[in-house]
């Protein structure tokens, strides 16, 4: 089983900037897959970022050149560095992880799901 516990989200101006943390617990000795995803209320689910079976960084085109995504295997935490900042980021973020590699394109279906932090983005 792993836990996963996202932070960071918060209000921001448009412009600004925010890093999203999820942090991973308990079994962490196999290796995950993980990305981020989002959801505006009233829209789908969306991907956003994640690392492609080749460890790649893969990004939705709306978020090209002011998301990245990273991690830390010691301290077994998945990172959102989110700059240039626009009212449509607006939405609660989540982060998954499997086993299989986690697809922009496949938006549900992981084996673990966060509880996820709301970003608010204002203009």
């Amino acid at each position: 089983q792993v836990q996963l516990v996202e932070s960071g989200g918060g209000e921001v101006q448009a412009g600004g900037s925010l890093t999203l943390s999820c942090s991973v617990s308990g079994n962490t000795g196999d290796n995950y897959y993980m990305g981020w995803f989002r959801q505006a209320p009233g829209k789908d689910r969306e991907g956003v970022a994640t690392f492609d079976g080749q460890g790649k960084p893969r990004y939705a085109d709306s978020v090209k050149g002011r998301f990245t995504i990273s991690k830390d295997n010691a301290k077994n935490t998945l990172y959102l560095q989110m700059n240039s900042l626009k009212p449509e980021d607006t939405a609660m973020y989540y982060c998954a992880a499997d086993r299989q590699p986690v697809l922009l394109v496949i938006t549900a279906g992981y084996n673990y799901w966060g509880q996820g932090t709301q970003v608010t983005v204002s203009s």
